[in-house]
């Protein structure tokens, strides 16, 4: 966790990250031997070294011997770790996509459409042909474990008892006296074990560190974001302006241009709506404006200062995002709220004023336990919350963030229509002094920006406001008409 905490988000976005990451999470907890298990290598290597100088005095070709009995099960078992371990991480995807299907055959959030959908046989039979195509590789490896095991084991079992009848020969010639026998005997059958249990313990140990390295090699993972040796501070408050300077982006290993060429400027207490179709490079502008990602070309100036000279933790502490995805904790109400400004969580004050400004005042107060009452289903007595309920909850974040930049993604889609006026009535005192960025489809909110930009994939088609929009007659016009039509 403190590791990942440290990671980019492209990062949490990239497939081969989340295997590397689910690699390391089942590691972390499943290794805790290894030390144990190698000092009891040591305490069997002195032990070794006692018995195999009493044999050696009384029949050292017996030494020669000895790895006869134990060599071939070490060769099988290294084989054997090495293609586990291989088969293991071929199937992480498809181990991961295991987790996934539990998840939402399984979980609170996705009950309700599993149910209606009737999908239930359906993730049943997909998790199945999943698991059983994983156990056919693992039986087809555990029986050829056991096959070619029992082969060494007999070649194991002739060296002994070759070696013994040996030790008898000479006992009944009279070279060796009956307390020789026992002892030889005893030790070469000790040591015989001994040998195979320490070479074995080895090749366990290289198999776990095989594992391990799956759990090192993602502390290997190095954050792209990296912050200045000599960081700026974020411009406080801002009396310029937010510039985009022929922004260019494309995400990490993709060929397209989300945004290409993109230069605006947002004014100090402005406050402004981004307008588009889905995949117009919406959202990737706000995640370049928090710092989230760097640009590929380009630069983003806030007073003239460039983002890359600051912090992404001092960008962040003066930036309140709300997205329309956002998290609903299964913490208290008061947490809930608090975590907008982790630093001030116990101002009760704080907390109560920003309850307030986005109305989810009145939902905590019809809670039993009010400001106590831990929320969502997850743990026992919590109260779950409507869709709008919670994003009441989300939006008061912002205002106990009390951010210089203020960026609302999607933030009243779950909200009716009253309840979104209400919001954005009081948004407007948040916003107040401020700058503000607004994502949304829905024009009677993108209509109470002072400016309006209209994103057709990564470039800007249009921008005024939202009367010069609409005499402008061209893509802003023709949304605004195709969305009022629904309402008369």
């Amino acid at each position: 966790m403190a590791h990942a905490a440290k990671l980019d988000l492209m990062h949490f976005e990239s497939a081969e990250y989340q295997d590397r990451l689910e690699r390391a999470r089942r590691q972390a907890a499943g290794r805790n031997a290894l030390l144990s298990q190698m000092f009891g290598q040591a305490q069997d290597i002195l032990t070794v070294a006692t018995l195999a100088a009493g044999l050696f005095v009384y029949a050292p070709w017996l030494i020669l011997l000895l790895p006869l009995s134990f060599i071939p099960s070490i060769w099988g078992e290294t084989r054997f770790n090495t293609l586990a371990y291989m088969m293991s991480r071929w199937r992480t995807p498809e181990r991961r996509e295991l987790e996934y299907l539990r998840h939402i055959g399984a979980s609170a959030e996705t009950a309700k459409e599993v149910k209606l959908f009737g999908l239930g046989d359906y993730l049943i039979t997909r998790f199945k042909s999943l698991a059983h195509a994983i156990y056919l590789e693992n039986r087809h490896v555990t029986t050829l474990r056991a096959t070619w095991g029992s082969v060494f084991a007999a070649i194991a079992s002739v060296a002994y008892y070759a070696a013994y009848a040996y030790i008898v020969w000479r006992t009944i010639t009279g070279e060796f006296t009956l307390g020789d026998l026992a002892f030889l005997s005893g030790s070469f059958l000790r040591l015989n074990g001994l040998f195979q249990r320490i070479l074995l313990g080895f090749t366990a140990i290289a198999g776990q560190s095989m594992y391990l390295d799956d759990l090192f090699s993602f502390f290997e993972i190095e954050p792209t974001i990296l912050a200045p040796a000599n960081p700026s501070p974020f411009p406080a408050p801002i009396t310029q302006g937010i510039r985009f300077e022929g922004v260019g982006f494309k995400y990490p290993e993709t060929e397209n241009w989300v945004v290409r060429d993109l230069s605006f400027t947002l004014a100090a207490g402005e406050t402004l709506a981004l307008v588009g179709e889905n995949g117009a490079g919406k959202t990737t502008i706000v995640k370049l404006l928090t710092r989230l990602y760097d640009p590929s070309e380009g630069r983003i100036t806030v007073d003239g200062v460039d983002l890359k000279s600051m912090t992404a933790n001092e960008i962040h502490r003066h930036v309140g995002v709300i997205f329309q995805d956002f998290i609903r904790y299964s913490f208290t109400a008061r947490d809930n709220i608090g975590v907008g400004r982790i630093e001030a969580k116990d101002d009760q004050a704080r907390i109560e004023s920003a309850a307030e400004q986005s109305l989810a005042d009145d939902v905590i107060d019809k809670l039993p336990q009010g400001y106590d009452q831990q929320l969502g289903r997850l743990f026992k007595q919590g109260r779950d919350l409507s869709g709008g309920e919670w994003q009441k909850v989300a939006i008061a974040r912002a205002y106990m963030r009390d951010a210089e930049l203020i960026i609302l993604d999607e933030p009243t889609a779950a909200l009716d229509a009253k309840a979104e006026a209400e919001v954005f009535a009081r948004f407007k005192g948040l916003a107040a002094g401020k700058t503000a960025v607004i994502i949304s489809h829905r024009f009677s909110t993108v209509r109470m920006a002072d400016r309006i930009l209209v994103l057709d994939n990564g470039a800007i088609l249009e921008a005024g406001s939202h009367e010069e929009l609409l005499a402008l007659g061209g893509r802003y016009a023709e949304l605004f008409e195709l969305q009022a039509a629904g309402y008369r």
